[in-house]
């Protein structure tokens, strides 16, 4: 068993006002993996992000983490397989520096000092933000505040990364080093993301979701290549295909 792998069998989400965010979803992802969820707002991304984590848990159905129902029993176990980038960083950072919220998620695993210190400074090095790591995060821009909040996660060398509207809020120049850093990752990777140009670059599938149904799922190129496709679904094509040739 590979603890990289994560299925949705028959999964259905009712929220206590009852509205139906999810409906009877199925798919697979295996080990290494890079899978984005496109959708208009709306669609049930955020929550379906929210099931596959074990931060809520499905009305219907199951989230399997390894063959292993992701249930409030086993969350305990699964979840330090899991790594969650939420869309805002504000939620996850909350340390008095950016170098105590990356150390805090292997603190809490009782590792011991030093294997503390060395993921905590691997995580940082490697999403460049050495020169922030003793600021507080009220005193970091908002590319700088995304790069944390993923080291955080990194540091605790998750299996699958999770992540919310990873590049939501960044100008061009940070938004390319975060999609070049995506694609670095070797882990198995999910994204839900507005950002259909990054999708297309960092994910070799796509799922589609509307009113909380898949409504497609296959290879990326192809699918957001497909206008008429996209267009039923309240979705642009990649700016790159829409963009006028200059004139010679």
């Amino acid at each position: 068993m590979s603890h990289h792998k994560i299925e949705a069998k028959e999964i259905t989400f009712d929220y206590p006002d009852g509205t139906r965010a999810v409906n009877n979803v199925n798919f697979m992802i295996h080990h290494g993996e890079s899978v984005g969820i496109l959708g208009a707002n709306g669609a049930g991304k955020s929550t379906l992000l929210l099931l596959l984590m074990g931060v809520l848990f499905p009305s219907k159905g199951g989230v399997y983490v390894a063959d292993v129902k992701l249930d409030q029993k086993s969350a305990k176990k699964i979840r330090p397989h899991l790594g969650f980038v939420f869309q805002n960083p504000d939620d996850q950072l909350f340390m008095n520096t950016i170098y105590d919220d990356v150390a805090f998620g292997p603190q809490n695993l009782l590792l011991d000092r030093d294997e503390v210190e060395k993921r905590t400074n691997h995580a940082i090095i490697h999403m460049g933000i050495e020169h922030i790591k003793t600021r507080p995060p009220y005193h970091c821009s908002g590319g700088e505040k995304r790069a944390a909040a993923i080291a955080g996660v990194l540091s605790m060398q998750p299996d699958i990364m999770i992540m919310d509207e990873p590049t939501s809020g960044l100008d061009p120049k940070a938004r390319r080093s975060m999609i070049a850093l995506l694609k670095s990752f070797s882990h198995t990777k999910i994204i839900a993301s507005h950002d259909i140009d990054m999708v297309y670059e960092v994910c070799g599938r796509v799922l589609i979701i509307q009113n909380g149904e898949i409504k497609a799922d296959g290879v990326a190129a192809d699918i957001v290549s497909d206008k008429e496709k996209m267009d039923a679904y309240g979705l642009e094509p990649p700016l790159f295909m829409t963009r006028v040739q200059p004139l010679k």
